[in-house]
């Protein structure tokens, strides 16, 4: 099958790229991040241009210092017992550069053949395992596109694979934990890659010419991404993938919950209360993503963010790093709780993610109903906007179409 066109009235030319020069009577390519103009009507997807000085130092900013704060914490939890503080005067004892090069995590290349291996099997898996067909939002070339969403399914198998091969007893039920060093080293390396694979592929072969978006920054496209939905072949969707399979899948799995429990067992000889509450905090929010993936095409990831390191790497690392300290401090830091204090910290969380996920439903409802639903047994009630984009045409929309109307405000007024 492949991806729909319809035309769309609020479709823009892609940023013009100038011609190459020549040199020798040989043309010299020229990448359109450092030349894109800077016209303020190309502007779908972002908010303005950003391709002054001040926003590339701060993107470029952001790409050292986030890989730098994942250090940071995996420092502090390895090697200073969680204390932030204590790692904090350390690196200012030692200075930056001697910390970061004394405590950073080293690679190893045996974790970057399994890792390699996890995103090869986690891409069959995203190829050929059952699943519905889903269809996304209009983007602002035209293109309607189409979802492989199993990603459930992606994680039952792997899930189910990783617990036979623990009671098999092919693996250590802690074995990421313990190589969490390397891991968070390949992590980033891969991410990395991501990011400039994108970056690059967004200039020399891109999925959609007319859904890319050039700011005139190289360190702000790269940083925020030029492509909209960047994918290999017809149905391989680089969003997706490295948000479901290598951020969400891997939030319960690697490098935290599972195996984090397991090595707190291993290290103390029990398992705190405190653990399993996180790890079913954890597991709730991955199962109900997947069970509901089709939903998150609906969200602003899909429908407003071009996808470049803010995506990439966000998902391949910060996602299952950042997300996962929890579980991470509590292996080497047990914290007891009462039965009383888990009960209701298990029925406080638990009864806030049902008030989340009723909310985000209802208003998922609305935007695909166009607000011709009922909600609590009562017809939806919506506050219904117009506002005019930069092509002239004026537009109808229901507040709760945020995500839609970012995908298509131009700069427009609304009324």
């Amino acid at each position: 099958m492949d991806p729909i066109i319809l035309p769309s009235p609020n479709r823009h030319a892609p940023t013009e790229i100038p011609q190459s020069t020549e040199k020798n009577g040989l043309p010299i390519p020229q990448l359109a991040s450092f030349f894109a103009t800077h016209d303020s009507t190309v502007s779908w997807g972002r908010r303005g241009h950003h391709g002054s000085w001040k926003h590339a130092l701060g993107c470029a900013s952001i790409m050292i210092l986030c890989p730098l704060l994942v250090v940071f914490y995996w420092v502090a939890l390895a090697s200073f017992q969680g204390s932030l503080l204590a790692a904090w005067q350390a690196m200012l004892t030692l200075g930056p550069i001697s910390f970061f090069w004394s405590h950073a995590p080293r690679a190893d290349y045996k974790v970057h053949l399994v890792y390699g291996s996890y995103m090869l099997c986690q891409a069959g898996l995203y190829h050929f395992l059952p699943g519905t067909w889903s269809i996304g939002q209009l983007t602002p070339a035209g293109h309607l596109l189409e979802y492989r969403t199993n990603g459930f399914f992606a994680w039952a198998f792997t899930h189910l694979l990783f617990g036979a091969s623990v009671l098999q007893g092919c693996i250590d039920p802690a074995i990421i934990a313990r190589n969490w060093e390397p891991l968070l080293a390949t992590a980033n390396i891969c991410g990395l890659a991501v990011s400039l694979f994108v970056f690059i592929k967004a200039h020399l072969f891109p999925t959609h010419e007319g859904d890319r978006k050039f700011s005139g920054s190289m360190w702000y496209d790269l940083y925020m991404g030029i492509e909209f939905n960047p994918r290999l072949g017809r149905y391989f969707d680089f969003k997706l993938f490295c948000n479901g399979r290598m951020g969400m899948l891997l939030w319960t799995l690697m490098p935290s919950d599972l195996s984090f429990v397991a090595y707190q067992y291993q290290l103390h000889g029990f398992i705190t209360k405190s653990i399993v509450i996180a790890t079913i905090f954890h597991t709730v929010y991955t199962v109900d993503f997947f069970i509901n993936e089709d939903w998150y095409l609906r969200t602003i990831d899909i429908c407003h963010d071009h996808f470049g390191f803010y995506l990439a790497w966000g998902c391949i690392v910060w996602l299952p790093s950042i997300y996962t300290l929890q579980t991470q401090y509590l292996a080497y830091n047990p914290v007891h709780l009462s039965n009383f204090h888990a009960a209701a910290i298990l029925v406080a969380g638990v009864g806030g993610y049902a008030i989340f996920r009723s909310v985000n439903h209802q208003k998922d409802l609305v935007r695909r109903m166009k607000g011709d639903c009922e909600l609590w047994g009562a017809p939806a009630k919506v506050i219904r906007v117009k506002y005019q984009t930069k092509d002239g045409l004026v537009h109808e929309r229901n507040v709760v179409d945020d995500e839609e109307c970012l995908s298509e405000v131009t700069g427009g007024r609304m009324g």
